[in-house]
C-alpha cells in the first residue's frame, strides 16, 4: 500500500497547476456567470503568518467551489506594498525601501503558492510599482477636478515617533495605530479627500449591504455619526464678529449661560489678542496640544476652561453670555463651539459648578419648556420645531444634520507612498501635473535618516521642476498619500491590470463589481471598508462604473490564538505556518484552520488538533488507495441490501450537507465533520462480506470531489489515483441524489412515562396507529408494563412512541 507524503504530493500538484495555467480567469467574456472572490491583500512584511493561512484558506475553499459549482470565478492577490515598515528597513539596514519590499514580496508570494492558493498570479499587483501609482496619481487628479480633493491649514494628528500626521481613523485610543505612541496636534496645512459629501450615501446604504455582518454595519454607523439639529448664530458682543453653534437641543436654547470654544478654534487667538488674557490663553492651548482627543473628551477627565474677556448675545433671548475655551471641546466637532445648559446637559453642569456659572432650568419634570418666553409650555418635540422655525424666519440659524464623520486628511511626511502630483508655483499657486506627465516618480537620491520632513525633501532634483501652467521654476508637494489610497482601488485593478491607459475599463469592472465575496479581519471595518466605499461613491459620480458599492458580501474571520491570546513575536507564543506546512503538508495546515472553529470565531491554535487532521488525511488516502481499483472499474449500483442504501444515505447526506454549508454559509467545520463521519462509515461498509462495489465506487468518487476544496493537492492526488483524467476542479459539483436520501426503516425510540426503555427499528412510512402496536406488542416493553395500566399512547412519526402508564 501506498504511503501518503504531502511534501511529494504538494509539490507535484503546485508544479502542475503553474505549468497548465490551471488558475487564469479570463474576464472578458465568458459563457459563464461571473463571480469575483477576493480576500484582503496582505502587507508584504516577508513572512506569511496562521492569520494569513486561516483568512486565504477560506478564500480558496469559496472560489474552488464556484469554480466547480459552474461559475466563471475572478480570485486574484496582489500586494499592498507602500508603508512605513520599509522606510524604517532602509533607516535600521540602509537597504532601499524598493529593495526591501521587492525581496519580500517574492519571499511570500513563494509561502503563498506552498498553501496550494487558487489565484491567477497574472493579476498580481503592488501598489508601490509605478504602473499602479501612476493610476493612483491620477484617481487624484480626478478627484482634485471634482472638487473631492483639498488643501488646507488645520490642526491635525501628528505622531512623534513615526513624524507623519494621521487620519482620525488612524488614532485609536489616542495613540497611533502603528507604535503606539501617543498622538498630539500639531498646525499644519495638509490635503484632504471630501468623505463628509458622501457622508449621508455611507450610512443610508449600509441598511442595503444584506450579507455584511451586522457588528461591521454598527461600527461604520457609530464612526459616521449622524446627528439631528441646528445650527444657531450668536453674535459677539461689541464686534462685527459671531459666533455658530451645532446643537440637537434647540429647545434648550433659552438656558444658554456661557458658551465654549475649542482652545484651538480660529476666532481664539484673533479676541485675545493684546489683551491680558492672550498669555493665559496661549499656555491653555499649548497644555491642549499634550493631550488626546479621548483624553480631552472623557468623562473622566476633569473639565478645565477659562474666561477668554468676551461676551455672546443669546439672539433668542436677549442675554449677554460669557465667552470661554475649554478642553472638551474639539475644534474639529461639530462648529468647533458648544452652546452650554448646564442645566440639561452632566458635562456643562459639572463644568458650571467648577466656576460658578449660572444654571437656568429650561425643561420641566414632564418635559415640557419653562423660562423660554412663547414657547413656555410646549412639549420638547413641540419645542424643537417652533425654535428652529424661529432662528429661519430670523435668519440667524437653520435646521441641520452633522456628522461625526470628518474630511480624509491623507498627507503623509514619509518617502514610500504614492507622491501627489501637484507643484507649487509662486505665480500660479497649485498646479496640477498633467495626466501626459504621470508617474511623478519616487526619486532613488533620498538620505532615510528618520527625522524631520518627508525624505523627498533631501532630492534637489526631485523638489525643484517647472510649473505645468506658465513653465516658470516650481517646487514639487513633499507629502506622499496615505497607504489607504492605495488600497481603496485595488479590487478594481485586478479585472483590468494590463491597462496602461486608465485605472480600469468601465464596461469590464460593470461586468465583475460588486465583489461577490470579500473576506478580511474585522479591525479593517471602519478605515478599508468605509474608503472603499467612499472611492466607488466617488466614481460612480464621476461616471467611471454603474455600481456605488464595492463588497455584495463581506465575511470578517476571527483571529489564530494560542492559549487564549493574539499570536505576537513579543509573547513568544507564534507558530510557523512553514514549520507546520514542512512537518505536515499545506492541506493539513488548511484543514486544521477550516475545521477547528466557525470561520467568524476566534481560533485557538492546537497541535493535537493539526495533529488530528494530519491522522485523518492519511486515514482518506489509505481508504481511497486501497478502493481505488473498484473506482476505477465499471461497477453498477444495481439491487440494493438494507446495508447498501444505509450506505447510500450516508453518502448522499454528506453531499447535501456540504453543499449547502459551502452554498448558503460559511460552515466548513460542519461540513468537515460531516465529512470524517463519511469516512468512518466507509470504513465499516468496505468490511462486509456482501458489499456492493458500485457504492463503494460512488462513496468514493463523492469522498475525493467533496474534500477537494478544503485540501486540493491530496483532491488532486486522490482523483488521479482514482483513474480520473485532468483537474478533479475542472469537473462539476455533484448533485445529491434525492430517493437516496429517503430511508426505507428508521430508528425510533420507545418511552415509559417518558423514560427511554428501548428502540426500534420500523418502515419509515408507516403511520402512527401501527407505530403504538409495534411498540406495545415489542416483548421488552409488554415486561416493563406487565401489570400496570396503559392510560394513553403518544406516538410522533419517525422518532418515538411515549407510553403513559400507572
Amino acid at each position: 500500500m501506498n504511503t501518503y507524503n504531502p511534501n511529494k504530493v504538494e509539490s507535484k500538484w503546485q508544479q502542475a497547476w503553474a505549468e497548465n495555467n490551471q488558475y487564469r480567469t479570463e474576464t472578458k467574456d465568458s459563457s459563464k456567470e461571473n463571480y469575483y472572490v477576493l480576500e484582503m491583500f496582505p502587507y508584504p512584511s516577508g513572512k506569511i503568518h496562521m492569520g494569513h493561512v486561516r483568512n486565504y484558506s477560506i478564500g480558496d475553499v469559496v472560489a474552488r467551489f464556484k469554480k466547480m459549482e459552474g461559475y466563471n470565478v475572478l480570485h486574484p492577490m496582489g500586494w499592498d506594498s507602500f508603508g512605513l515598515p520599509a522606510e524604517n528597513a532602509a533607516i535600521k539596514h540602509g537597504i532601499h525601501p524598493h529593495k526591501w519590499t521587492m525581496e519580500n514580496i517574492e519571499d511570500m508570494k513563494g509561502q503563498l503558492k506552498l498553501l496550494g492558493l487558487s489565484y491567477d498570479w497574472d493579476r498580481e499587483i503592488a501598489t508601490s510599482t509605478p504602473e499602479y501609482y501612476k493610476m493612483t496619481q491620477e484617481i487624484f487628479l480626478k478627484f482634485l477636478e471634482h472638487g473631492l480633493a483639498y488643501k488646507k491649514k488645520s490642526f491635525v494628528n501628528w505622531c512623534p515617533s513615526c513624524e507623519t500626521v494621521l487620519a482620525n481613523e488612524q488614532v485609536v485610543q489616542g495613540q497611533c495605530d502603528r507604535c503606539d505612541s501617543v498622538v498630539i496636534k500639531k498646525d499644519l496645512e495638509q490635503w484632504y479627500f471630501k468623505t463628509t459629501h458622501y457622508a449621508e450615501e455611507l450610512l443610508n446604504d449600509l441598511d442595503e449591504l444584506d450579507g455584511w455582518p451586522d457588528k461591521v454595519k454598527t461600527m461604520q454607523k457609530n464612526w459616521i455619526g449622524k446627528s439631528v439639529g441646528a445650527e444657531i448664530t450668536f453674535d459677539i458682543e461689541g464686534m462685527d464678529k459671531s459666533v455658530t453653534v451645532f446643537t440637537t437641543r434647540p429647545d434648550t436654547v433659552y438656558g444658554v449661560s456661557y458658551m465654549v470654544l475649542a482652545p484651538e478654534h480660529e476666532l481664539v487667538k484673533e479676541l485675545v489678542k493684546g489683551t491680558e488674557y492672550e498669555a493665559d490663553v496661549d499656555a491653555f492651548i499649548s497644555k491642549m496640544h499634550t493631550m488626546t482627543e479621548i483624553e480631552r473628551t472623557s468623562t473622566e477627565t476633569e473639565k478645565e476652561g477659562m474666561f477668554i474677556g468676551k461676551y455672546v448675545i443669546n439672539p433668542l433671548s436677549g442675554k449677554k453670555v460669557p465667552l470661554w475655551i475649554a478642553n472638551y471641546v474639539l475644534a474639529d466637532y461639530g462648529t468647533g463651539a458648544v452652546m452650554a445648559v448646564p442645566a440639561h446637559d452632566e458635562r456643562d453642569e459639572e463644568f458650571a459648578g467648577k466656576y460658578n456659572l449660572d444654571v437656568i432650568k429650561v425643561i420641566d419634570e414632564d418635559n415640557k419648556m419653562i423660562n423660554s418666553e412663547e414657547f413656555n409650555g410646549l412639549e420638547v418635540e413641540k419645542g424643537f420645531e417652533g425654535i428652529v422655525s424661529k432662528i429661519e424666519e430670523m435668519k440667524i440659524g437653520k435646521r441641520t444634520v452633522n456628522y461625526r464623520l470628518r474630511d480624509w486628511l491623507l498627507s503623509r511626511q514619509r518617502y514610500w507612498g504614492c507622491p501627489i502630483p501637484v507643484v507649487y508655483c509662486d505665480d500660479c499657486g497649485i498646479v496640477p501635473v498633467k495626466q501626459e506627465d504621470l508617474p511623478v516618480l519616487l526619486p532613488t537620491d533620498v538620505e532615510f535618516t528618520g527625522k524631520g520632513e518627508s525624505p523627498l525633501t533631501t532630492s534637489k532634483k526631485f523638489m525643484t521642476t517647472s510649473c505645468p501652467k506658465c513653465g516658470k521654476e516650481a517646487r514639487r508637494e513633499v507629502d506622499t498619500m496615505d497607504t489607504f489610497v492605495d488600497s481603496s482601488w485595488y479590487f478594481l485593478r485586478y479585472i483590468d491590470n494590463k491597462n496602461e491607459s486608465e485605472p480600469f475599463k468601465k464596461e469590464l469592472v460593470n461586468k465583475w463589481m460588486p465583489v461577490d465575496q470579500y473576506i478580511g479581519g474585522v479591525e479593517h471595518a471602519i478605515m478599508h471598508l468605509l474608503y472603499s466605499r467612499f472611492f466607488v461613491k466617488a466614481f460612480n459620480d464621476m461616471g467611471m462604473l454603474d455600481f456605488k458599492e464595492p463588497f455584495k458580501n463581506l465575511l470578517t474571520q476571527g483571529m489564530v490564538l494560542k492559549e487564549g491570546t493574539k499570536m505576537s513575536k513579543s509573547k513568544g507564543n507564534v507558530v510557523s505556518p512553514l514549520e507546520i506546512i514542512d512537518e505536515y503538508g499545506a492541506d493539513t495546515a488548511r484543514l486544521f484552520v477550516l475545521f477547528a472553529a466557525p470561520p467568524e470565531r476566534d481560533l485557538d491554535w492546537s497541535e493535537q488538533g493539526v495533529e488530528g487532521c494530519f491522522r485523518f488525511l492519511n486515514r482518506v488516502y489509505r481508504l481511497v488507495d486501497e478502493l481505488s481499483d473498484i473506482v476505477k472499474s465499471n461497477y453498477e449500483i444495481g439491487e440494493l441490501s438494507k446495508e447498501d442504501k444505509a450506505m447510500r444515505y450516508t453518502i448522499h447526506t454528506t453531499l447535501k450537507k456540504v453543499t449547502e454549508d459551502l452554498s448558503n454559509k460559511f460552515g466548513f467545520n460542519t461540513a468537515i465533520s460531516a465529512l470524517m463521519e463519511l469516512i468512518n462509515e466507509m470504513y465499516k461498509y468496505k468490511e462486509l462480506e456482501n458489499r456492493n462495489e458500485g457504492v463503494i465506487k460512488e462513496g468514493i468518487e463523492t469522498i475525493v470531489t467533496i474534500l477537494a476544496p478544503f485540501t486540493p493537492h491530496i483532491g488532486e492526488e486522490l482523483w488521479d489515483m482514482i483513474g480520473k483524467d485532468g483537474s478533479v476542479f475542472d469537473i462539476k459539483w455533484p448533485n445529491y441524489d434525492e430517493t437516496a436520501l429517503v430511508k426505507d426503516e428508521v430508528e425510533i425510540v420507545v418511552q415509559i412515562n417518558g423514560k427511554v426503555r428501548g428502540k426500534l427499528s420500523i418502515a419509515s412510512n408507516i403511520n402512527k396507529d401501527e407505530m403504538e402496536r409495534l411498540a406495545i406488542e415489542d416483548e421488552k416493553i409488554k415486561a416493563l408494563v406487565d401489570g400496570k395500566t396503559i392510560v394513553k399512547v403518544v406516538a410522533v412519526p419517525k422518532k418515538l412512541v411515549n407510553i403513559v402508564v400507572k
